[in-house]
């Protein structure tokens, strides 16, 4: 029964994938319409019903075939309603699928998966260990700032909490692979984010309806703290979102500027988001997607892959796919094969096999991409490729992969 581990771990890797995406799409589904939300709302006019209740904006909107009238007190109703709705569940399970996912992933297969060889020779467990340690270490220092002076300071706030997220990228890239350092970036932003919920949002909501509860005005200090989290947590959405497919592009973890290709991108990220935050509140101001786009661009510029070199053609074809086929099978096969034999792989990559000719000229173009243009792969270079094969692949590629 042994056998069946690799299988089962691929099932559980399908399962709370689809657990975690299903999740995140609610808890940023939320996230991005209550921001929204509190961006649009406009105040009553002075002296009205609803400026006397105590309602600091509303709206009107149409959906679904009805009309809403959302509304926001400066404070809190002067009673409590018997039933109030809460959003933590969507956050709480995001982060726990996802931690799961991040255990059946990497830290079960961690040789595979978080170690590069090239990078840092370390064995699992420390790969393990500094992964953990990363998220525990990260949220403490992000909640220890925010509670001192500078989490007053909204602007310099954010760029000495990019500026320590970039540091931690290049830290992790200098001792884990590409791939499994930009993951956990992703989840020591997501545990940020889940421990902003947990630890102050919700509380501090609670702490507001006791006090309701109990016929005392609500502290209004409470809210006003929530707001602040609520705010981080929509500045990091779309970096944690664009680290979730990251692992799908190589071109980016496998540079060798990885983490200077995340700290680009994520900027983009927040500019990007800035610009839409403005415009629920009516402004329009394209300097800051411009900026974001410029960013991009300038990354795609900068890791694009430069021509390379001239490779003699092979003077034997025959001879030189026998060559390729040969680093094929002692390189890739262990996990590209109908049968993988590398520990933790149930099935193929993505599908793609080389067991026969027929099986590597038909995925020619990918292997050369992978190998020779990226380098992604053999994963983590776990086979140990070296350059002088890498060459014959390319050779063989540029000569028509015959």
């Amino acid at each position: 029964m042994e056998y069946l581990i690799p299988y089962g771990l691929e099932w559980a890797n399908l399962l709370v994938r689809w657990l975690h995406i299903i999740t995140g799409i609610a808890w940023i589904g939320a996230s991005f319409y209550f921001v929204w939300l509190d961006n649009s709302i406009r105040p009553p006019a002075p002296g009205s019903d609803l400026a006397k209740k105590g309602v600091s904006g509303e709206l009107w909107a149409v959906h679904g075939g009805g009309f809403y009238n959302p509304q926001k007190y400066l404070v809190a109703p002067a009673e409590l309603p018997k039933e109030l709705h809460w959003f933590k569940w969507e956050a709480y399970s995001t982060w726990l699928s996802g931690i799961a996912l991040l255990t059946i992933a990497y830290y079960f297969n961690a040789q595979a998966m978080m170690i590069d060889k090239s990078v840092a020779d370390i064995s699992s467990w420390q790969a393990v260990g500094i992964g953990i340690g990363t998220l525990v270490v990260g949220w403490t220092v992000y909640d220890l700032l925010c509670r001192s002076p500078l989490g007053k300071r909204d602007l310099w706030f954010g760029v000495v909490i990019f500026v320590l997220i970039v540091a931690t990228a290049y830290g992790l890239t200098h001792v884990l692979s590409g791939r499994a350092a930009y993951i956990h970036i992703g989840a020591l932003i997501g545990t940020i984010m889940v421990g902003n919920v947990l630890m102050l949002i919700i509380p501090g909501q609670r702490k507001m309806v006791d006090a309701m509860s109990a016929g005392r005005t609500p502290d209004p200090i409470h809210g006003q703290k929530a707001k602040q989290r609520s705010v981080h947590n929509n500045y990091f959405t779309l970096p944690v979102l664009f680290i979730m497919i990251s692992n799908h592009y190589a071109m980016t973890y496998r540079n060798e500027r990885a983490w200077l290709v995340l700290a680009f991108i994520m900027a983009a990220g927040v500019f990007i988001r800035h610009f839409f935050n403005l415009r629920h509140k009516g402004r329009v101001e394209w300097r800051y997607p411009v900026i974001g786009v410029l960013l991009l661009a300038g990354v795609a510029v900068a890791i694009a892959p430069s021509k390379p070199a001239a490779v003699a053609p092979a003077a034997d074809p025959a001879a030189a796919f026998a060559t390729v086929q040969a680093v094929v099978a002692q390189r890739c096969v262990a996990c590209h094969s109908a049968h993988p034999t590398q520990a933790g792989f149930a099935a193929a990559p993505l599908g793609v096999a080389f067991d026969n000719a027929a099986e590597i000229h038909q995925n020619a173009e990918k292997i050369y991409k992978q190998v020779v243009q990226t380098k992604a792969m053999p994963l983590a270079n776990l086979t140990n490729m070296t350059d002088a094969e890498r060459t014959q692949i390319a050779a063989w590629y540029e000569s028509g992969a015959k």
